[in-house]
């Protein structure tokens, strides 16, 4: 991979017409490490989980070409700004930091709603994203456009931005159409002017930045509009059960959603989807409960839903609600900052004697605590939300949104590698395939020299009208194979993106080789490059590698996010009432 910040440098310029080309001496025998990575897939997932991925994966590198022909001609230095900043949106933590402002200001029924539909839609997407360890489309052909680096680290299939993006507008929609709504028609058209604008700028930028695939955001899209759907036709029937039950209620919400975590599928790569995962099933649990709680106080409003937070504007006064929003604010990173490092490090000594007995159920790619003695401070355990030491960054970006932009050619993650290793072994199967047909059918020729260096990329054959007839991915059905019809302009276009696919040095390298183990690969260092192998190895040095993950942070984070859900809907709203920033004994108007 390489990064260019701001967009700007060589690697920027659009693809050339003409495919380029490498040329790599072929063996006489595939590399073992190669043949290792191309069954990658097949040894780490179940044998259905692995039909159902190679099911998908043709539709994915069917479509990225085209995604690239898209791309190419829409970019400008404007729309890169514009949908990496307007990414922002759709993130986790842009929901985290604008979700407890909706309680604090009277919008509990609001909050509620968003929070369920949110949570839903991360969880969701993350569980079949690591069910299917899909990859992201290839790069090259596409240029990857973001402002957040471990997005990337992902895997790609569903979207989670669209299906956010577009739960939020059907949230929003159903709302303004609904009989509770007494908004002026003006008003009501242009939010839903904005709901749809919103949705489809995300949508629309997750192609551009060439983040995801037409299949990737339909179907995360389809995933977001059915959750809001449900959210809003049964929310009056879960308000009911949750605020007339006893305390069972809340704590069957609870171990729910503990067991979906614990059922969460395990990724056949080391992908972050399940820490976020985590951090919204804590979120969840820790609303349904303090919001139950807060209900049967006498600080809450039981009007327009119980558990409301009394506010009003016009009592209030601006300065009160600003302050109210700081408080809030201070008490949720307080939490944070105290709770994670206490709970990163008392848990260990738990967890340990917990494992004695046989008891823990470890998740691949989090380390035991048995094997580690203690965890680093300062250890950053997510990216949902930002720490303090986080805020003179984010508050930079804030002054300066343009400048956190990067784009990126070239492989970004492991699955990213794998996927450029199996599609060039593809396109030499193909080729290969093509080769027999040939001499199949045609006559046989004498050799024009003996060497044994192939292109891999330039595997075509020039017929009778100048043509070129490709063997791999869609290049075979542009109307230039062994037809005599010249493919059009944007045929060949397409066609020169499709033999982009796959190209560049890709080198496994196992940092602890084991000739005993031939099976385990998890540890293996990969590099990939587009020219320059040497280049793409001192670029891949720089890289961040997958940092350790430690059993204990599941918890820890299940813990802290439940915390600061708790203080949201309660305990801040309790104390805004005892320090004078609240409704005070103001009742409640029907």
């Amino acid at each position: 991979m390489s990064s260019i910040p701001n967009g700007s440098g060589p690697e920027l310029e659009k693809f050339p017409d003409a495919p380029p080309s490498i040329e790599v001496t072929a063996p006489e025998e595939p590399p073992h490490a190669g043949l290792r990575s191309l069954n990658h897939y097949k040894r780490k997932l179940p044998t259905w989980r692995y039909s159902l991925r190679q099911s998908i994966l043709p539709l994915i590198r069917w479509e990225t070409p085209y995604l690239a022909w898209m791309q190419d001609k829409m970019r400008s230095q404007t729309l890169d700004t514009y949908f990496a900043i307007t990414a922002n949106a759709g993130t986790h933590t842009f929901f985290m930091v604008v979700l407890p402002i909706l309680f604090w200001c009277g919008h509990t029924g609001l909050g509620r709603g968003m929070v369920h539909i949110l949570a839903s839609g991360v969880f969701w997407t993350g569980f079949i994203k690591d069910m299917t360890s899909l990859p992201r489309p290839l790069s090259p052909p596409l240029h990857r456009i973001t402002m957040s680096g471990s997005a990337a680290l992902e895997y790609g299939f569903p979207s989670t931005h669209s299906a956010n993006a577009v739960s939020v507008a059907v949230y929003a929609l159903f709302a303004l159409h609904s009989p509770e709504c007494k908004l002026q028609y003006s008003t009501k058209l242009i939010l839903e002017v904005v709901s749809y604008s919103y949705a489809v700028s995300i949508v629309l930028g997750r192609l551009y930045c060439g983040m995801h695939g037409f299949l990737d955001v339909i179907v995360g899209s389809i995933i977001g509009a059915l959750i809001s759907i449900v959210e809003c036709v049964y929310t009056d029937i879960i308000d009911d059960y949750m605020y007339t039950s006893t305390w069972a209620a809340p704590a069957m919400v609870a171990l729910v959603i503990i067991v979906l975590i614990r059922i969460h599928p395990e990724p056949a790569d080391d992908c972050p989807c399940f820490d976020d995962s985590v951090a919204f099933a804590g979120v969840m649990i820790g609303v349904e409960i303090g919001a139950w709680h807060y209900a049967s106080t006498g600080f809450a409003w039981n009007h327009p839903v119980p558990g409301t937070v009394p506010f009003d504007l016009a009592h209030i006064g601006w300065a009160v609600t600003i302050a109210r929003v700081l408080l809030g604010v201070v008490v949720i990173f307080a939490w944070r900052e105290v709770m994670k490092p206490t709970l990163l490090k008392t848990l260990p000594h738990l967890f340990r004697v917990i494992e004695k007995y046989g008891w823990i159920l470890p998740r691949k790619f989090f380390l035991p605590a048995s094997e580690y003695k203690k965890i680093p401070a300062r250890l950053k355990v997510d990216n949902v939300m930002p720490s303090v030491s986080d805020l003179p960054g984010l508050l930079t970006s804030i002054r300066h949104p343009g400048r956190g932009r990067s784009v990126s050619v070239g492989p970004q993650s492991a699955a990213d590698a794998y996927e450029t290793l199996a599609y060039r072994e593809k396109r030499r199967r193909d080729s290969l395939t093509n080769t027999e047909l040939e001499s199949a059918i045609s006559p046989p020729r004498s050799p024009s020299t003996s060497s044994t260096k192939r292109d891999y990329f330039s595997t075509g054959n020039a017929d009778k009208d100048g043509a070129v007839s490709q063997v791999s991915g869609i290049s075979a059905s542009l109307g230039a194979a062994n037809t005599g019809n010249l493919p059009t302009p944007a045929q060949s276009r397409v066609g020169s993106y499709e033999q982009m696919m796959g190209q560049g040095h890709v080198m496994i390298s196992p940092a602890t080789p084991d000739e005993k183990d031939d099976d385990d690969d998890d540890n293996a260092e990969i590099f990939v490059g587009q020219q320059n192998e040497l280049e793409e190895k001192e670029m891949f040095s720089r890289l961040e590698k997958p940092r350790v993950r430690y059993d204990v942070e599941v918890v820890t984070k299940l813990v802290v996010y439940t915390g600061i859900a708790w203080l949201a809907v309660e305990v801040n709203p309790i104390l805004f009432e005892l320090l004078g920033l609240g409704m005070g004994n103001v009742r409640q108007l029907y």
